[in-house]
């Protein structure tokens, strides 16, 4: 009797989506068994957005290619987006690029749609401020801070206020006045100012880098305002929690990520960022072969009790365990459990440098322009995919490669 083909089917196809597409078909391939599964990953397009980078002022190679790697390694790229899953059938819906809805069955299906920029209900967020969430909305901020130059000048046009003082509400920040002062001309007085409503800047990033945040900032010309956020935002200003009125026409709004929506639709517990609750296997605790990885699972990184992080740095590792994982149980390889102690953070701090920090209680271990080194070979060179070549990919794919020396 002929053994029916097993699917995998993947939905997203950024940093984890990608990884758990070749590492999947990696995990076949040693079994000789690539004409018994089929992979299968459904984004819009098969590109690999380089998130991390769009707080930059340049946008080329933030996209690249990934067709030709999915095809040197058998996996096929579907054009659309799922719109839902059904856990009892096994099967998702998606809409494809041509607006036509098609069910596509499986039998291992792994969520990688990753994160999106948190939005509250405050008065003109959405009508009049801008971000660096997803690549249109980088270069929206962009073309309009170029418009600007072409404006009479004012205390608005000349003002920029960055809300959110978390890593990428830093690293804008950083960027801004060098950016405005290139558009408005090097002589124009101008004023960022970063709004932050924890007591201190980069809450999250701990006290032992803030120093060398708060040093760098104000060498960049940036103002920081803690305690405080947006209470409402018009065409002309931004009024502050304190009732203070900033007059500017640019407020980039960098406060907070969720998971994406399809990750309500898997049962179970939540995060209060809406990610879900995982083993350590990856796979969904509540849900029979549904593996769920980078920033929509809450995944335990260690035995210490830290919880991977919606970034890039995890990503990559999630997504190589969970496809992993998803192809092993159909094609008998052990499941490999996921596992990523060290932690890093390299945080852009402009034309000042940068700030490198190891372990969750964030040892500075590199600044200035070492760490801006550093930083510039992780945006332009580690996190981009390898070169379309099968033994290249399957060399890097195994689920513990190791994403931070």
């Amino acid at each position: 009797m002929t053994q029916l083909t097993q699917k995998i089917l993947i939905a997203g196809s950024g940093f984890a989506g990608m990884w758990s597409a070749l590492s999947a078909a990696r995990a076949v391939s040693l079994t000789g068994k690539e004409d018994m599964v089929d992979i299968k990953i459904i984004s819009p397009a098969p590109k690999l957005h380089i998130r991390p980078r769009f707080y930059e002022r340049t946008f080329e190679e933030m996209a690249p290619d990934i067709a030709p790697l999915f095809a040197a390694v058998g996996v096929e790229h579907i054009a659309g987006t799922v719109q839902k899953i059904d856990t009892d059938r096994h099967e998702v819906e998606m809409t494809g690029n041509d607006d036509k809805n098609v069910i596509l069955p499986y039998d291992r299906f792994i969520l990688a749609t990753g994160s999106g920029l948190f939005l509250p209900d405050i008065p003109g967020l959405k009508e009049y401020s801008f971000n660096v969430d997803q690549l249109s909305d980088a270069i929206a901020l962009d073309t309009h801070l170029k418009a600007l130059a072409g404006k009479p000048e004012t205390v608005g046009r000349n003002t920029v206020v960055v809300v959110g003082g978390g890593f990428t509400g830093i690293e804008t920040a950083a960027e801004i006045p060098d950016r405005l002062h290139e558009i408005l001309g090097h002589d124009t007085n101008i004023r960022v100012v970063v709004l932050e409503q924890a007591p201190a800047i980069g809450p999250d990033l701990g006290p032992s880098p803030r120093p060398i945040i708060e040093e760098a900032l104000t060498a960049c010309g940036v103002e920081v305002i803690t305690s405080t956020s947006a209470a409402a935002i018009d065409a002309d200003g931004i009024t502050t929690s304190t009732g203070e009125r900033i007059e500017t026409n640019t407020v980039i709004w960098t406060a907070g990520a969720r998971a994406h929506p399809l990750a309500a639709q898997i049962e179970g517990e939540h995060d209060r960022f809406g990610r879900v609750l995982v083993d350590r296997y990856l796979r969904a605790k509540s849900i029979k072969d549904v593996f769920v990885t980078g920033d929509v699972a809450m995944a335990a990184t260690d035995d210490e009790g830290n919880v991977a992080m919606m970034s890039c740095q995890h990503a990559l590792s999630l997504g190589r365990v969970a496809g992993h994982n998803a192809a092993a149980e159909i094609v008998g390889l052990p499941k490999h459990p996921y596992s990523q102690p060290k932690y890093v953070t390299c945080l852009d701090l402009g034309p000042w440098g940068a700030v490198y920090t190891e372990g969750w209680d964030r040892k500075v271990e590199m600044k200035r322009a070492d760490a801006k080194e550093l930083k510039r070979a992780i945006n332009t060179q580690w996190i981009y995919p390898p070169t379309p070549d099968r033994d290249t990919v399957f060399s890097i794919a195994n689920p513990d490669y190791v994403i931070v020396p």
